[in-house]
């Protein structure tokens, strides 16, 4: 198992009601999970939401808490419920109604990385996938439930940014000829998430830095989102995913030239969120329970 389920880095005072969480940028890889793969140490991590944490790192300066993943994505996904578990690699799982994440092997403990590569040679026992989940999936989403209960007892609403990134071609087929290229995909769930002033502010805030910015395509929000996002309780979860090219080499799965100047970038666009709800700032109207 990985050394530590997640990391939590608390502000030394809580003025948010904003909670930042990086589900999947942990890179803990257990060495025997390592020796039991088919993949190298570097396609291993093609899935890896690599460096979303330090890109994030910022926020409790600003009152807000970042939670992160220990284990990294190919070991168990945090954003899958506990239940997405694959017939095709767990021993003994019945195959339930039609899940096309399950179908295509990103289960809650996965089947391939990115471009469909397979993890394994055979299947896994049960046991290790529960072990997986109750050692790793548990304390994480415990962890969220207690910040985000947290902000709302302290603020009287909670804001999740759940931050991730993408490939670079993932935007490739909403990209029209002659406009910038998005480099920014909020996902609410279409409104199912967040309330549609948190997701302007959100955006707004990008926007403002010179980003491009849509929504819900192709990524609208997953288990997370689902999840957590209960804007009548004012409880809202926006997902964000940003292109990996602006700060990253994608092959190598490093930081490129741009990553601490986007960083920086990152780091007004962090402080004004924060700011949603903050102790300065007027509270967003309770919605009817």
């Amino acid at each position: 198992m990985p050394k530590a389920p997640y990391h939590i880095d608390l502000p030394e005072r809580r003025s948010s009601c904003v909670v930042f969480a990086s589900p999947h940028s942990g890179r803990d890889y257990p060495w025997t999970f390592l020796r039991r793969t088919v993949l190298d140490e570097l396609s291993i991590r093609s899935s890896e939401d690599a460096y979303v944490d330090r890109l994030f790192d910022c926020a409790p300066e600003f009152g807000a808490p970042l939670l992160r993943a220990g284990a990294p994505r190919a070991f168990v996904d945090l954003n899958r419920s506990a239940e997405e578990l694959d017939p095709a690699l767990i021993e003994g799982v019945r195959r339930g109604c039609h899940n096309p994440r399950v179908t295509s092997g990103l289960g809650v403990i996965p089947r391939v990385v990115a471009n469909g590569r397979a993890i394994y040679r055979g299947k896994l026992s049960f046991d290790e996938a529960q072990r997986r989940i109750d050692g790793v999936w548990r304390p994480y989403h415990e962890e969220l439930q207690r910040q985000l209960a947290a902000a709302h007892g302290t603020h009287g609403q909670a804001v999740l940014i759940d931050c991730h990134s993408m490939p670079h071609e993932a935007v490739d087929g909403i990209a029209r000829a002659g406009a910038r290229r998005p480099e920014i995909v909020l996902g609410d769930r279409f409104g199912a998430a967040a309330a549609p002033e948190i997701v302007d502010r959100v955006e707004a805030a990008f926007a403002a830095a010179g980003l491009t910015v849509v929504r819900n395509a192709p990524f609208a929000g997953a288990y997370v989102a689902q999840h957590y996002g209960r804007p009548s309780r004012n409880q809202h979860v926006v997902q964000v995913e940003i292109d990996r090219a602006i700060y990253m080499n994608e092959q190598l799965i490093r930081p490129n030239a741009n990553f601490h100047p986007f960083r920086r970038i990152l780091r007004g666009i962090v402080a004004e969120i924060a700011a949603m709800g903050g102790s300065a700032h007027t509270v967003l109207p309770l919605a009817a329970e």
